[in-house]
């Protein structure tokens, strides 16, 4: 018998308003065969959460319009979901006291390389099989 998690494909959300930038991530997550979805702005993200989506990891980028990356996280986990690993990325350092205050659990600087990105799924997929 195969556990039940076996086949449960991670979720990703990318929060992304550059779209080459999320092409790229999108591109790297299928690779990974990860299910990602894209969201252009934090709010957007947030919106995602508030209709009961659920994902497994969450990339953001730092600087968007109408709501940040910070600001979304920060959202995100005041709606208790603790448990999803959240990434900030950013091109600017700056940005990783940003995310670690708004409650990221890891900064990863931009461009995110292919090596990184498989290692923090491998992380969310193992905790995934360990609490079904």
């Amino acid at each position: 018998m195969a556990s039940k998690n076996q086949g449960s494909t991670p979720r990703a959300l990318v929060i992304e308003d550059i779209k080459v930038d999320s092409v790229i991530i999108l591109r790297m997550l299928e690779k990974l065969n990860c299910e990602a979805t894209v969201a252009r702005n934090g709010k957007e993200a947030v919106d995602l959460f508030l209709k009961g989506k659920t994902f497994d990891i969450v990339l953001s980028d730092q600087d968007m319009p109408i709501m940040t990356g910070p600001e979304a996280v920060v959202k995100i986990r005041a709606m208790g979901a603790t448990q999803v690993k959240i990434v900030g990325v950013s091109a600017d350092f700056g940005g990783m006291e940003a995310f670690m205050q708004a409650g990221a659990d890891v900064f990863v600087p931009k461009p995110i390389k292919f090596e990184t990105l498989e290692s923090m799924l491998q992380e969310v997929i193992q905790k995934k099989n360990m609490h079904g």
